[in-house]
């Protein structure tokens, strides 16, 4: 007998769990509901339609929902929000936005990929009509062409994480005066201070102006004002403080939330429910590394998550082993890369650690593009378990950091670490590759 699956969200998670859903039974009846215009789209290339780098902002249309039905059989239902959630029916209440009809739909499993909203600090003027998000197609498009109309020139962006960042290189890029203001001592907190503040010069060089250690009190028409009472003159205000996990549905069904804020769910994606399943932004996922619940707000988590769900309503074997958070941003000239954990969330485990930190060659010295590399090693103490890693370089640091994210996901220590074989040509590494040694260095430490 064919199961009717509905999904909440589409996106990475939801789109994701749908076409696994399809190839694992050709027969199910699969319906995805979004509230939004767009129930696909390439949302972590968002900034880079704002400098130009990606042309056409259909481009970043990943499957729509004629493709969903033409291809895979999958109803897809835009601008249909999902309003109220009967487990004990097994119904669903839903909210047609063009038309604001309400139909009820039942289900034989439940798939929850409501995703994360961005966070709009309640300070006087933030809901004035130059202050923007940055969450799906139609933002970025009203930003371009609010700048286009009003002959923007100054923006304000609140928030130093990886939108805020990658959102005022690319509107830099596009010929704007661009300031940062962050609350903490530094951007891009998924590194520590010497890392970050390598990138922090990069984007002073390039003309980004920060403000640290401060943050917004009032957005007027034409300025925001800071704690430090300091008042910087802007026609358009970015907010990329952060996101939080949209577990209201959740929350109002009855499904257990997790000590992190999203909703909980068991190695296979279950919430308390075992016929709904939560995946993405707003479910809860288990840290591989500090062996405790966290969230991540990444595109390939999501992707992992939605396939293992997916397979496990069809029976199939597909646990969840926990994830270590590995990521990459581009700041103008430089690359940077993290994965597993820093200083700051060492120390916020309880976890004894100490780390090896390293200026190398990222290729042979006679290359003519050869530039430093500097990597940072943690490892925990007396063990020598590999923890995390992070990486700034003008050459490819990703290759790094996915080297020593794999030695993480296999319980790696050092000592492995030191010997690991890797590839060597002049165009590419050194003799002996910094992750090398990283690793030899920590073991003198050690």
């Amino acid at each position: 007998m064919s199961k009717r699956i509905l999904i909440v969200g589409g996106v990475g998670g939801g789109a994701t769990i749908a076409t696994r859903l399809r190839r694992l039974d050709p027969n199910s009846e699969i319906i995805i509901f979004d509230k939004a215009p767009n129930v696909s789209f390439a949302n972590c290339s968002l900034p880079y339609y704002l400098g130009g780098i990606i042309k056409e902002s259909e481009s970043l249309l990943a499957v729509t929902p004629e493709k969903f039905k033409d291809k895979y059989n999958i109803t897809a239902l835009v601008k249909h929000e999902v309003t109220s959630i009967n487990p004990i029916d097994k119904t669903i209440e839903v909210k047609n936005l063009n038309s604001n009809d309400i139909s009820t739909e039942s289900y034989d499993y439940l798939v929850l990929s409501p995703g994360a909203r961005p966070i709009m600090p309640k300070i006087p003027g933030v809901n004035s009509p130059h202050v923007f998000k940055v969450q799906n197609v139609d933002d970025v498009v009203r930003i371009k062409n609010y700048i286009k109309e009003n002959d923007a020139k100054n923006i304000a962006i609140i928030g130093g994480g990886l939108i805020g960042i990658e959102v005022a290189e690319n509107l830099r890029l596009a010929g704007c005066e661009v300031t940062i203001v962050e609350a903490k001592n530094q951007i891009l907190s998924n590194f520590d201070y010497e890392l970050a503040e390598i990138l922090q010069n990069e984007m002073l060089e390039k003309g980004v102006s920060l403000v640290l250690e401060d943050g917004v009190t009032k957005i007027n028409e034409d300025s925001i004002e800071v704690n430090s009472g300091k008042v910087l003159a802007t026609d358009l205000v970015i907010m990329a403080v952060g996101i939080r996990p949209e577990t209201n549905l959740a929350k109002e069904a009855g499904l257990a939330i997790g000590e992190t804020g999203g909703i909980k769910v068991n190695a296979y994606y279950q919430t308390s429910d075992p016929s709904i399943y939560a995946i993405g932004d707003a479910a809860e996922v288990f840290n591989m590394i500090t062996k405790k619940p966290t969230r991540l707000a990444m595109a390939f988590p999501a992707h992992v998550q939605a396939r293992a769900a997916a397979n496990h309503i069809y029976g199939h074997e597909d646990k969840n082993k926990g994830f270590i958070g590995s990521m990459c941003v581009k700041v103008f000239d430089y690359n940077a890369a993290a994965t597993g954990l820093n200083e700051t969330s060492a120390r916020e485990a309880g976890i004894p650690y100490d780390f090896s930190l390293i200026s190398a060659p990222d290729k042979s010295k006679l290359m003519p593009d050869s530039n430093p590399m500097h990597l940072k090693l943690l490892f925990e103490k007396p063990t020598g378990r590999i923890l995390g890693a992070q990486a700034v370089g003008k050459g490819d640091v990703t290759k790094r950091i996915d080297v020593i994210a794999a030695m993480i996901s296999m319980n790696a220590d050092l000592y492995d670490l030191k010997d690991l074989e890797l590839c060597y040509s002049p165009p590419f590494s050194t003799t002996k590759d910094p992750v090398n040694i990283a690793a030899s260095n920590a073991l003198k430490l050690l």
